[in-house]
Formats: C-alpha cells, sequence, structure tokens
C-alpha cells in the first residue's frame, strides 16, 4: 500500500471564505517542542521549513540548565524562516519554578515580537504547563510518537496529554497505528505520516565520494542511521554480526537513553557517530543493504519510521523488524523484507543483495514513492490548518 493514497493524507474538500482574508497577514506559528532543532533533522524541521513560506514560525526548545544566576532567552535564526528560541535557567529551579520561567520568557518575547494572530503547535503535551494561558487562533497537537510509552517519559504526560487533546482543534499523528489509537480521543485527528525529500537521497543512487570513515570499510555493507536508544534491538544487531562476520555493518546516529557500553561490539560493527542530515547521502550510496532492527516493544508498538521512505529513495533495499506499520506500509512492496529473527534477517540480506541487481528493482523503490514528499504532507497540514482559522 503507498502511504500517500491514504484518504486521511488528502486535503480537506475546501478552505472556508474567511480563511482566504485571513492568510493576507501571516500569523505566528509556535511550535513547542521535545526536541531540539539540532538534534538529527527529522519530522520537526521538515514541517517548520515547509510551514515557514506561510506563516512567522517561532521554535521553542526545552531550557538549557547553566550556573548563570539570571535566566534568558536565547534567540538565534538556525535556518531562514525559523526563529530558535532556547530559554537559559538557572541550575536549582523547582519543576513550578522552571515553568513560571519559561511563561515569562516567552510571553515577554511573544509581547515584542509576534503578530495579532497566534497558531500554537504543540510537539509535547509537556508544554502546556507554561502556555496554556495564551489565546490561538488553532491549537494544533502533532502527535508524531507515542511519547508516554519511551524511556524517561515524564509520569503526568498522559495527564497533559489528555489536557491537550480537550483544548487542540486538530490532532496529526505521525502514522497510521498512532491515529488508529488516538482517534477515540479526537474527533478531528488525522493521519499523516512522515515523509521524504527523495531529491535529497535520491543522489545516493549515484556514487558519491566516500566519506573518509566509511572509505576503509569493507562490502557488503548494512547500514542504519537514526537515534540509538531503547528501541534499537541490540541483542539482534550482535547475533547478526557474530553469524555473518564477513558482512559489514555500519550504524550512525546518536546515542541517547542507553549505556553505549551495552552497544554490542566487533570487528564488523562501525559506530561512525552522529552525521548532519546533509551528509546521509554519501553514505547511504555506499551501502549495499540497510536495516531497521527496531525492537518490538511499547516504545516502537506506535513507530513510523522517516527512514523508511528515506532508504528507499536512495536506490537501498530495506530489511525490518516487523513494526506495525512498515508491514502495513510496506511489507508486500517488494523492496522491504520483514524479518524476525537474525537467522531471517540473513535469509532476507542475501536476497535483498541479489534484487537490488535486477533492472526493475529502482523502478518499484520509485513506483512505492510515489506521491509521498514533504510538499504534500506540509500542504494537507496547512490546509487543515486553514480551514480552522
Amino acid at each position: 500500500m503507498n502511504l500517500a493514497t491514504q484518504p486521511s493524507q488528502l486535503l480537506p474538500e475546501r478552505i472556508n471564505a474567511g480563511s482566504v482574508q485571513a492568510t493576507l497577514a501571516r500569523p505566528t506559528l509556535l511550535c513547542l517542542s521535545h526536541l531540539r532543532w539540532g538534534f538529527v533533522y527529522q519530522r520537526p524541521q521538515h514541517v517548520m521549513s515547509h510551514l515557514s513560506t506561510h506563516y512567522d514560525v517561532l521554535f521553542f526548545e526545552e531550557p538549557i540548565f547553566t550556573d548563570a544566576p539570571q535566566q534568558r532567552l536565547e534567540v538565534s535564526s538556525p535556518v531562514p524562516g525559523i526563529t530558535l528560541l532556547v530559554p537559559h535557567l538557572p541550575h536549582g529551579l523547582h519543576p513550578q519554578q522552571i515553568a513560571d520561567a519559561q511563561r515569562v520568557l516567552l510571553d515577554e518575547y511573544l509581547k515584542q515580537h509576534a503578530a495579532s494572530e497566534l497558531l500554537l503547535w504543540y510537539l509535547t503535551p509537556m508544554s502546556l504547563i507554561f502556555t496554556e494561558h495564551l489565546k490561538a487562533s488553532v491549537t494544533i497537537f502533532d502527535c508524531m510518537d507515542e511519547l508516554s510509552a519511551f524511556k524517561g517519559a515524564p509520569p503526568d504526560l498522559l495527564e497533559k496529554e489528555r489536557q491537550l487533546m480537550a483544548r487542540a482543534d486538530v490532532v496529526f499523528t505521525g502514522g497510521h497505528s498512532l491515529w488508529e489509537a488516538k482517534r477515540e480521543q479526537h474527533g478531528n485527528a488525522y493521519s499523516l505520516p512522515s515523509s521524504v525529500d527523495i531529491a535529497h537521497f535520491a543522489t545516493a543512487r549515484q556514487t558519491l565520494p566516500e566519506p573518509a570513515d566509511q572509505a576503509g570499510i569493507g562490502h557488503p555493507r548494512l547500514g542504519f542511521f537514526g537515534v540509538i536508544d531503547e528501541r534499537f534491538d541490540i541483542a539482534l544487531v550482535d547475533e547478526l554480526a557474530a553469524q555473518r562476520p564477513d558482512w559489514q555493518v555500519v550504524i550512525i546516529g546518536p546515542v541517547v537513553k542507553i549505556d553505549p557500553g551495552s552497544l554490542p561490539r566487533r570487528p564488523n560493527i562501525h559506530y561512525l557517530g552522529g552525521k548532519g542530515y546533509p551528509q546521509l547521502p554519501a553514505y547511504l550510496s555506499g551501502w549495499d543493504v540497510t536495516l531497521m532492527p527496531f525492537a518490538i516493544n511499547e516504545s516502537t508498538r506506535f513507530i513510523s519510521p522517516t527512514k523508511t521512505p528515506e532508504y528507499l529513495a536512495g536506490g537501498c533495499p530495506v530489511v525490518s523488524t516487523p513494526v506495525r506499520d512498515v508491514v502495513r506500509g510496506y511489507g508486500d512492496s517488494g523492496v522491504v523484507t520483514i524479518a524476525e529473527s537474525a537467522g531471517e534477517f540473513i535469509l532476507a540480506i542475501e536476497a535483498a543483495l541479489i534484487a537490488r541487481q535486477d533492472d526493475d528493482f529502482l523502478p518499484r523503490i520509485d513506483r512505492v514513492l510515489e506521491g509521498m514528499s514533504w510538499d504534500a504532507t506540509c500542504s494537507a497540514m496547512r490546509g487543515h490548518i486553514e480551514c480552522l482559522r
């Protein structure tokens, strides 16, 4: 099934006449994020960059705690059209003081710089603690993950999510399974899975200059890029590498919320650290098969990995554990193979190494990706917002 053809992803049938007049003035879109702009480049950065052509985007991050006695708001512009706001707070504050300080800093900035019309875009319900007083013409909850299932989730996150669901005018989910879980909680919820910048990753189909830290690694190369956390199946990767020492496993990305010492260490496993979004195609170009070795547990029950279409856009076959949205969206595509055990992964990788030599392999990928783009996803999002203005 091509995810881009889901009815829930289509634009609303019409935009009301009042909203057309409203669009003549650019509102301020305040995005409240638990992820830092400079972290792994993913859904929030793609969506906000696209929406910045229509709205003045403020991207408000979680606080940084310092030894300085005074609180302050760091203001910068990481890319054109995006204003990044980062609170710097002194160490030692209790939770209510942290919330109060963020409210003061944000209110002061909005008073001086925001347009008369405010749109609120929540990536985390926890931001309600210091924003519930704000008046917005439209409140959006972009529920990209089931945050309550992640390691270290705040104990009151589910209660805050219930409150946000009651306030939100529209809810977007990062995948179909997550939409199925949330649609009973909100009458205006839409499945809008993360998409792909095909042109960016398609450069990997060419032979690109080999990055220095990958150049000396042999083939076949099995690659992964993304966050390495509690969702990463450490035992599976270890067993795969142990059973096939002639295969090289290349892992790119930051290690988060788990002990780096728990990761498998073998001569054929290569940890290259985090890489910038512009660098990823150069690494992907040198891979033979891509891996999505997600553990199957509560933290992965509702995920819809962005890397699936990104790997495919780069021309690489994918072998994945049975993540529900991957099975549903790509399981019968012929370019993504579902496997569970290390033995099944080995068989799937052997088949993928052969399949990618087929003349029809890239055309098959292109048929799977047809219609998928961040432009389409963000246009659908904007359409829903404009209907509510």
